[in-house]
């Protein structure tokens, strides 16, 4: 059975996306059968790799709306063989609405994916930076929550929040929900303000940091423009580096 981890964090900015779409595509690097699920209505995961979904493109949307089967909007790639993809759509803004009157809103997403969780090793699900329903869906259905966390001002701020939801998550949705880690990202080596806010990330969390720590990379910054994760756009900078580090981290548990 495939492991559900969500990659969330309320605060935008953080790295959320670049962490999705560069994990994911680290796993299926390592021949890890690796399905990522754009569940932002952005859809800036989806256009990651280089995905514009049209009018008539099944996305997320349909999945969470129960119009279609989750296998019907898996999208494949030529150039990674072990990564698919169901991206998203901007009218997934209105998805919010539509679920509201359902009884079993909060597991939309959850029974989606259960018909095909088998078929993956690890199944990533990108959230909208807020602790709506969307977020609310990824949090059922996963097996855990990545947080990213960026080395500036800040960093801790919110936080608290996502922690509450997490708790709450836990005690009403999703006993099962554990916390995969926490990633910094953004780190520059440079500055003491990041490694005082490494510090405070570890005095808070302890072990659940990963090791790997994401560096601020020019490059791993030009990659999405281009429609590609940073393995593809440039695999021996440090960026593709450390997403290749945290991919093993993951792997080994």
């Amino acid at each position: 059975m495939g492991k559900i981890i969500a990659i969330a964090n309320q605060k935008g900015g953080v790295g959320k996306t670049t962490t999705s779409v560069n994990l994911a595509a680290s796993l299926a690097a390592a021949e890890k059968e690796t399905l990522l699920i754009d569940l932002d209505p952005q859809a800036n995961a989806s256009s990651g790799f280089g995905v514009r979904v049209g009018e008539n493109v099944a996305s997320v949307y349909e999945v969470i709306l129960g119009l279609i089967p989750a296998e019907k909007a898996i999208q494949r790639f030529d150039y990674l063989q072990h990564l698919a993809l169901i991206p998203s759509h901007i009218r997934l803004v209105g998805a919010q609405v539509e679920l509201v009157d359902n009884p079993r809103r909060e597991y939309c997403l959850r029974e989606a994916l259960e018909p095909i969780r088998d078929d993956f090793k690890y199944i990533l699900i990108d959230c909208p930076p807020s602790l709506g329903l969307l977020t609310l869906n990824a949090l059922t259905a996963a097996d855990s929550i990545l947080i990213p966390i960026q080395c500036e001002y800040y960093a801790l701020e919110g936080l608290g929040q996502l922690l509450t939801t997490l708790r709450l998550v836990q005690k009403e949705l999703n006993p099962e929900l554990g916390v995969e880690g926490v990633l910094m990202t953004m780190f520059d080596q440079r500055l003491n303000l990041s490694r005082q806010v490494c510090d405070e990330a570890h005095g808070y969390f302890g072990e659940k940091v990963f090791k790997t720590i994401i560096n601020r990379n020019v490059r791993l910054s030009e990659a999405p423009s281009f429609g590609k994760p940073i393995l593809l756009y440039d695999v021996n900078c440090i960026g593709a580096r450390s997403y290749l580090a945290l991919a093993r981290e993951i792997i080994n548990g």
